[in-house]
């Protein structure tokens, strides 16, 4: 009674240990990435940057308060002589003095030519520009998460298809002995199912080593935030409504890299302004409030002065010539902003091609996948036939590891369709700027 207990114990935690490795949903895995990746992290604290350099006070039209104090105290040797005869000749020695001063000033400027207005709708264009960088970096990790998954998900299934080819041929290797030892078969047969036993766990050993590494590289991705075990969902569904023509508008008007460069014409378009309001004058606005007070020495005729007072001016500044640095600014703005533009033109057909290859490339690994899924059936029946045969002695050991192998390879070439053909259509939906609007 107690050996029973203690074996239903025993199934008991083993199926809670079973049941409690983590099962990892794509979904789940971008989850923890926006959280907990790095990359995307640095890529957010870059937006904020941004962000904060279009506010208000970094616009340039609040103006600037400075405050001043100062205190002098001086000690001195003086000799007085008056032109009054009727003042007697003065002499000090270590006469002190001291004097306070105090102020408050503002300085304002009224206009600039414009240049603050020019600069900070560039900044504006920036932080829209470092919005649409991390939007990149989010779709690039996206992409790098989804490669490792899937390669996880085809190891996965390689274990098992490993597994099963090794319960295969320790049964061949069980039936070579019986037929050893009832004198049906020599003892090649025998070493022959040996060999292929250790071949076998010789490629399950190493794609199992592949799965464990490759658990480690998801992991780094998400910012380590996954324990040791876990599994992941090996079950996929296509997209197959996707129309190309569809998809490739959506492409030219949603595309990262487009939308980037857009913002980088936006940019040069600014430049070329502020460039140009150095062309016209500088209008500030000064005001200044102080307080100054003197204790003098005895030498003087005024003891005490205290004195308090508001001024405020107008100021007017307008660089004439400057050596023509400023012309030679608007003149390269402008080729930049030529350049910019050129780029955003090749990046419009470099797009176009490489949307469409890769929606051909999708197609083929779609169909190739197809193919792979009927192999496998044909494979499978091969396999069973040559097996049923073996069993009987009318089919050779070689024959029967010959399917064996050709049952394998359909299953591991499968595998590798299956998941290829799903990274191409991810891959087509990152051209086509909707990978972030993917349910996955």
């Amino acid at each position: 009674m107690t050996i029973r207990i203690a074996i239903t114990y025993l199934l008991f935690f083993v199926g809670l240990s079973l049941s409690a490795q983590q099962i990892l949903s794509p979904k789940e895995a971008v989850e923890l990435a926006l959280e907990h990746n790095f990359g995307i992290k640095i890529a957010n604290n870059a937006v904020e940057v941004a962000d904060n350099n279009t506010s208000i006070l970094n616009s340039g039209y609040l103006p600037t308060v400075t405050g001043n104090a100062g205190v002098t105290h001086s000690i001195d040797d003086n000799e007085s002589e008056f032109s009054d005869d009727n003042i007697p000749d003065t002499v000090l020695k270590g006469a002190e003095s001291s004097r306070y001063n105090a102020s408050v000033g503002l300085n304002y400027t009224l206009f600039d030519g414009l240049g603050r207005l020019y600069n900070y709708k560039r900044l504006k264009e920036e932080h829209q520009l470092s919005e649409l960088d991390a939007r990149e970096t989010i779709e690039t990790t996206m992409l790098q998460i989804f490669s490792i998954y899937y390669t996880i998900a085809q190891l996965s299934e390689n274990v098992d298809a490993l597994g099963q080819t090794i319960e295969i041929s320790k049964d061949r290797l069980v039936r070579a002995e019986y037929q050893f030892d009832y004198g049906q078969s020599t003892k090649l047969g025998v070493l022959n199912a040996q060999v292929d036993i250790n071949n076998d766990s010789i490629s399950l050993i190493s794609v199992k080593q592949q799965l464990r590494n490759t658990k480690r590289d998801l992991n780094v991705v998400l910012g380590n935030q996954l324990s040791n075990e876990f599994k992941v969902d090996t079950s996929i569904d296509f997209m197959l409504q996707l129309n190309k023509e569809e998809l490739l508008e959506k492409t030219k008007a949603n595309n990262v890299s487009l939308l980037q460069a857009e913002k980088n014409i936006n940019i040069s378009k600014f430049d070329i302004k502020t460039s140009k309001a150095q062309f016209l004058p500088t209008v500030g606005l000064t005001g200044t409030y102080g307080w100054n007070k003197s204790n003098n020495n005895a030498a003087s005729f005024v003891a005490v002065s205290t004195n308090t007072g508001l001024s405020g001016g107008i100021s007017l500044s307008w660089n004439l010539f400057d050596g023509g640095s400023t012309i030679t600014q608007v003149k390269n703005a402008k080729i930049n902003l030529e350049n910019q533009q050129f780029l955003k033109e090749q990046l419009v057909i470099e797009i176009e091609r490489d949307f469409n290859n890769a929606w051909d490339d999708f197609q083929n690994k779609l169909k190739i996948y197809q193919i792979q899924e009927d192999n496998i059936n044909t494979s499978q029946n091969n396999f069973n036939r040559t097996q049923e045969k073996f069993k009987i002695g009318q089919a050779t050991s070689i024959e029967f590891r010959q399917a064996q192998l050709n049952l394998l390879n359909a299953e591991l070439s499968r595998n590798q369709a299956k998941y290829d053909a799903k990274l191409a259509e991810l891959t087509v939906l990152q051209l086509g700027g909707e990978l972030l609007n993917v349910d996955f």
